[in-house]
């Protein structure tokens, strides 16, 4: 007797969960169809703009795990960096806005269309808010050698040394150098910028006392400090920063509403239904919530933030503007 095949979809699956780790990781599991027209009907991609191991992609990755979780759809994060990440912006931005790409970005997404006048997508109108996840502050450490071990004693220090103090950055328009260039615009803080090509050569030359200060991510500042490298003396954040709370805020040090920080959220294209925005806010925002997944983030250094999509839109739209009369009065050009 001929055995009866098996008709196609009756033979049932382990769930399984599937993480591949690369420049695109996705995760994939067998599963029962879904109902046709729902969201999402596909696998979604989460563009992060930068390469993998930093903060845009621990966060990217863990939150995706809960969403293949949630819907029961394969959930890719590809790594599109370069160009100061607008590659990975600009391939969102033309995206089709049904929901299935979503870019998690930062805060150099406003950063840089000052210094990119030629970009071909706008950084807020172009895209469609749904939610920040993620942020941390700036600390502006010097040298042990540096004669200061205070803010305004560093003030000082800098308004009586010729040409000001010496601050390193990543490079031209990178946010180590746009923080000293708010410093010296909102505080008339006088100092020569002294550009760096990538974070570890500024690294090792603040480290050696090449240059006096720079602005570091609170995580790697963190970490210099208490090795007993170098001396923090303020935060850029509007709070004093968790990790640091006997270090002062440059805002509470007589410069109200100074803050510099990275911040990570999600975007889609504009044009982003709003019924697929709301579902996506719901679930991200779920997402984040998930022991695991705050675990995952905070461990990484970075605080949780819960902006929607007005508040994140209205983020935004402050942050560029900042930025742009920031870079205008500072007379900043990109290499």
């Amino acid at each position: 007797m001929t055995p009866t095949p098996t008709p196609p979809g009756g033979r049932r699956h382990r769930r399984r969960d599937l993480l591949a780790i690369g420049a695109g990781a996705w995760l994939a599991a067998p599963r029962r169809p879904r109902a046709q027209g729902g969201f999402p009907n596909r696998a979604v991609r989460i563009v992060v703009p930068y390469a993998a191991g930093g903060p845009s992609d621990i966060i990217a990755r863990a939150i995706a795990e809960r969403l293949f979780e949630a819907w029961g759809q394969p959930v890719v994060v590809e790594n599109r960096p370069g160009a100061g990440a607008t590659i990975g912006a600009e391939h969102v931005a033309r995206a089709a806005p049904d929901g299935h790409t979503l870019l998690l970005a930062a805060s150099a997404h406003v950063m840089n269309p000052p210094l990119m006048p030629h970009l071909t997508y706008h950084p807020v109108r172009g895209f469609a808010p749904i939610l920040q996840v993620a942020y941390h502050p700036m600390i502006l450490v010097v040298h042990p050698s540096v004669p200061a071990s205070s803010f305004a004693e560093f003030q000082a220090l800098a308004r009586r040394q010729e040409g000001g103090v010496t601050i390193g950055s990543a490079g031209v328009g990178n946010a180590s150098h746009l923080a000293a260039a708010l410093l010296g615009v909102e505080a008339g803080f006088p100092f020569t910028h002294v550009p760096y090509n990538g974070s570890a050569p500024s690294m090792t030359a603040l480290v050696s006392g090449q240059v006096q200060a720079s602005f570091l991510n609170s995580t790697v500042a963190t970490q210099q400090v208490r090795a007993g490298r170098l001396r923090a003396l303020a935060a850029t954040s509007l709070e004093r920063w968790r990790e640091l709370p006997e270090v002062p805020t440059v805002a509470e040090l007589g410069h109200p509403g100074f803050e510099v920080g990275a911040w990570y959220g999600f975007l889609g294209p504009a044009g982003l239904p709003e019924p697929i925005v709301a579902k996506l806010h719901r679930d991200l925002r779920a997402a984040v919530q998930a022991p695991a997944v705050r675990e995952r983030i905070t461990g990484a250094g970075l605080d949780l933030r819960d902006a929607g999509p007005a508040e994140f839109r209205r983020i935004m739209e402050t942050e560029l503007a900042k930025w742009e009369r920031v870079i205008r009065a500072a007379g900043i050009r990109p290499d």
